[in-house]
C-alpha cells in the first residue's frame, strides 16, 4: 500500500461519512483509496473517478455500471460493493477492504507458479466468475492485476468495470476495451464478447502463471492483438517441461481461437478443472508406487473321495517330488500317494512350459512398447511444434530452422496479409506456427504482402470521438493525435489524417490494416496579439500551448516594443508549416512607424521627381494636363507638392505633384 499525503484527497470527509486515510492505487479511470465508514465503524476501500472524466458520460455510466453488476453478484469470490454515490462533481463506489496483493505481484516476485497453486487460485477465480456468469454478467476486463490475494487466504475478482449483461453478441462500443494482452480473437476482429471471452482471458492467466510470461509479445499494442487474432496458444510444456499434460490441455481448450471449441461458461470450465484436479493428486501414487500385489486364498490339495476327509501335504521341490499323504491314524500310504505324485510332476511340468509363454510374451509386449515409444518418441510418428519463431525470418532462415527441426518445406510458398511482417518475410505457415505436426511432415511457408488495404473513411470534418471510432474500426491503430491552428476548420473537428510516413491517407483511399494513423484536430484560428504589449502577448500564447519568444523588429503601426504578429514556422527547405499545439513561436516586435521626411520637388521635372519619390516608398500622384509622354523633357517641371516639403510621412503613404 502507497501513502500520498501530498494528495488532496487523504484526510478528507466524502459525503459526510466516509474519512479517507491513504491511496491505495491509480488506474486509468479511478484512484482507490482506504477510508473508515465512519458510521458502521469498518475500513472500505473508496474508489473515485478522476476528475477530468466525470463530464463524460459514457465513463460515469461504466463507474456506476461497476457498482450494479459487482452488487448482483453475492458471491466469496467477489469483491463486494456496498455503497455507490457523487459528493460535489466527484462520482464514488465503496468496496470491502482486502488488505494483502494481488496476482500480478505474486507473478512479479515469483515468475512461475506450481501446478498446485495455479490450480487453487484458478478454482477460485473460476467460482467467481461462475456466479456471474450465471448472473449474465460477462467481466470483459479478466487479468492479474483484477485478481485479489488477500492476507486470510481469501481469492477475490475485482473491477467490473466494463462488465456488461452477458448475450450472444456483446458489442465493446465505439472502441476496444479491455487489457489487449488477454483479449480473445473475437474482441480484436470484431469487437464482440460474450462469456467465452472471459474464458479464454483466463486460459492466457494460465498460462502466464505457468510458464512466468504471457504466450503473445511485441513491441506494439496491435502487433499482440494480431496474434491473439491469427495464431494459436502454445502449450506451456513447451516453455515449461514440468507443466502435466492435462494442463495443457486445458488452456488450450480454454484459449481455443474458435468460440464454439472453448468451455461455454465459467461453471463449464470448472467442472473440468476439479476433475483435472482430482487426476493429478491421484496420478503420481499410481505412477511412483511399486505394483500391487494381490492377495489370492488357495485351496487345500486333498482327497475328494466319498466319505474322506483326509488331509494332505504335498511337498514338491523338483520333477521328481517325494510326497507323504499322512492319514488320521498316521498311517503311511505310498501307494496312494504314487498316483498323486505323477500328478503333481505333471501339473509342475505344464506351469513350468506356460512360464516360457508368458516370459515370451513379456518380452514381445516389451519390444513393442519400446519400438512405439521411439516411433512416437523420435521416429516418424513424433509430433514436432512449428516454432512461433518463424513469424519475421527470411525464407532461408525459416527453411532451415523448419529442416533442423526434421520437418520438410513445401516448395511452393503461400501468401498473406500481415500488418506487422515486413513484405517478403515469413509471417505464418501451413499448419500455423505454434501447432504440433508430425515428424517429417511437409510444411508450407506463408509470405507476408503487407498490410490488407483498407478503404480510408473520410475522417475530414468528424469530430474526434468519432474519427477515433472510426480508426477501431476500420480497423487501423491510432498513433496520435496532432492539434493544429486553422481559422477554416473549426476547432475540434479533424482536418486530415496522416499514416506511418507522416502524409496525408485520405486521398490515396486506402491503407494498410492495423497501421498506425495521426489525426490532425483543428484547435481553431491562433490568438490575435497585434499591438499587445511583449508579457501580454506571450500569457495569451501560454493559455493556448504555445511557446512565445521575441523574433525579428520591423516597422508598423503598432507602437515601438509592442508585437505586431507572429512569425509563422518553416521546415527544413523554408517552406511554411501549420502551428500546432506546443510549439514555439516568434513574435515580431514593432519599431514603429516609418516615417520618411517628404523632399522638396517643386521645380524638379516631373518624370525625376516622380521616381525621386518612389524611391523612398512613396506612392505618387501626378496631377498636370501635361501628356505623360512629355514628362520626361525639361519644360514639364512641378508646380506644387501635396503633402508639403519636409513633412514626415509613412512609406507607402500617397504624395500629389502638380505640372
Amino acid at each position: 500500500m502507497s501513502v500520498n499525503s501530498t494528495d488532496p484527497m487523504i484526510g478528507r470527509l466524502l459525503d459526510g461519512r466516509y474519512q479517507i486515510r491513504s491511496r491505495i492505487a491509480r488506474g486509468g479511470m479511478a484512484t482507490v483509496y482506504l477510508a473508515t465508514d465512519l458510521r458502521l465503524e469498518r475500513r472500505v476501500a473508496i474508489k473515485i473517478m478522476h476528475g477530468h472524466l466525470a463530464d463524460d458520460s459514457q465513463f460515469k455510466e461504466r463507474f456506476i455500471q461497476e457498482a450494479r453488476s459487482a452488487a448482483r453478484l453475492a458471491n466469496p469470490n467477489v469483491v463486494n460493493v456496498f455503497d455507490q454515490g457523487q459528493d460535489s462533481d466527484m462520482a464514488y463506489l465503496v468496496m470491502e477492504y482486502l488488505p494483502g496483493i494481488t496476482l500480478r505481484d505474486l507473478l512479479h516476485e515469483h515468475k512461475v507458479l506450481t501446478t498446485e497453486q495455479t490450480l487453487d487460485i484458478l478454482e477460485a477465480v473460476l467460482a467467481g466468475l461462475a456466479a456471474a456468469h450465471k448472473a449474465g454478467i460477462v467481466h470483459r476486463d479478466l487479468k492479474p492485476e483484477n485478481v485479489l490475494l488477500a492476507d486470510d487466504g481469501r481469492i477475490k475478482i475485482s473491477d467490473f468495470g466494463l462488465a456488461r449483461a452477458a448475450s450472444a453478441h456483446t458489442a465493446t462500443g465505439t472502441a476496444l476495451l479491455g487489457t489487449i494482452a488477454y483479449l480473445s480473437p473475437e474482441l480484436v476482429t470484431r469487437g464482440i464478447a460474450d462469456a467465452r471471452s472471459d474464458i479464454y482471458a483466463i486460459g492466457i492467466m494460465m498460462y502466464e502463471m505457468l510458464v512466468g510470461e504471457q504466450p503473445f509479445k511485441g513491441e506494439q499494442p496491435m502487433q499482440i492483438a494480431y496474434q491473439h487474432a491469427n495464431d494459436s496458444v502454445p502449450a506451456p510444456s513447451l516453455k515449461n517441461p514440468r507443466v502435466p499434460v492435462e494442463l495443457d490441455e486445458l488452456v488450450l481448450w480454454a484459449t481455443s481461437r474458435e468460440p464454439d471449441q472453448r468451455p461455454r461458461d465459467a461453471r463449464a470450465m470448472l467442472d473440468q478443472l476439479f476433475e483435472t484436479h482430482n487426476q493429478l493428486r491421484t496420478a503420481p501414487a499410481k505412477r511412483g508406487a511399486a505394483p500391487a500385489q494381490r492377495t489370492m486364498v488357495l485351496p487345500s490339495a486333498g482327497s475328494r473321495r466319498s466319505g474322506r476327509t483326509d488331509e494332505l501335504l504335498l511337498l514338491a521341490d523338483n520333477e521328481t517330488a517325494q510326497t507323504q499323504v499322512i492319514g488320521p491314524h498316521g498311517r503311511s500310504a505310498v501307494a496312494a500317494a504314487s498316483q498323486n505324485t505323477t500328478a503333481l510332476t505333471a501339473t509342475v511340468r505344464k506351469r513350468r512350459k506356460n512360464r516360457w509363454w508368458l516370459m515370451a510374451v513379456v518380452v514381445l509386449l516389451i519390444a513393442a512398447a519400446g519400438g512405439t515409444g521411439w516411433y512416437f518418441g523420435a521416429g516418424p510418428g513424433s509430433r514436432v511444434g512449428i516454432p512461433t519463431s518463424l513469424a519475421g525470418m527470411t525464407i532461408e532462415q525459416a527453411t532451415a530452422k523448419l529442416t533442423a527441426l526434421g520437418l520438410k518445406v513445401n516448395p511452393t510458398n503461400g501468401s498473406v496479409d500481415s500488418p506487422t511482417i515486413p513484405v517478403g518475410d515469413v509471417a505464418n505457415t501451413g499448419p500455423a506456427v505454434g501447432s504440433f505436426v508430425s515428424n517429417g511432415a511437409r510444411v508450407q511457408l506463408l509470405i507476408s504482402t503487407g498490410p490488407k488495404p483498407i478503404a480510408v473513411p473520410a475522417f475530414a470534418g468528424m469530430t474526434q470521438a468519432v474519427a477515433t471510432a472510426a480508426i477501431a474500426s476500420a480497423p487501423f491503430t491510432l498513433k496520435d493525435t496532432l492539434h493544429q491552428f486553422d481559422g477554416t476548420v473549426a476547432k475540434g473537428l479533424v482536418i486530415d489524417a496522416w499514416g506511418a510516413n507522416g502524409t496525408s491517407i485520405l486521398a490515396a483511399g486506402s491503407y494498410g490494416e492495423l497501421q498506425p494513423v495521426s489525426l490532425i484536430v483543428s484547435s481553431g484560428p491562433l490568438p490575435n496579439v497585434s499591438c499587445k504589449s511583449v508579457a501580454e502577448a506571450t500569457q495569451i500564447l501560454a493559455g493556448v500551448n504555445l511557446t512565445a519568444r521575441t523574433g525579428k523588429q520591423d516597422f508598423n503601426d503598432c507602437a515601438a516594443g509592442q508585437v505586431t504578429s507572429i512569425d509563422g514556422n518553416v521546415d527544413a527547405a523554408g517552406k511554411s508549416v501549420p502551428i500546432r499545439e506546443g510549439d514555439t513561436v516568434d513574435m515580431i516586435i514593432s519599431r514603429g512607424p516609418d516615417l520618411v521626411q517628404i523632399p522638396d520637388v517643386v521645380g524638379d521635372n516631373i518624370q525625376s521627381a516622380k521616381n525621386q519619390l518612389e524611391g523612398l516608398g512613396f506612392v505618387v500622384v501626378v496631377d498636370t494636363t501635361i501628356p505623360e509622354a512629355f514628362w520626361s523633357f525639361k519644360p514639364a517641371v512641378v508646380t506644387g507638392q501635396n503633402p508639403a516639403a519636409a513633412t514626415m510621412a509613412k512609406r507607402g503613404s500617397k504624395v500629389t505633384i502638380k505640372g
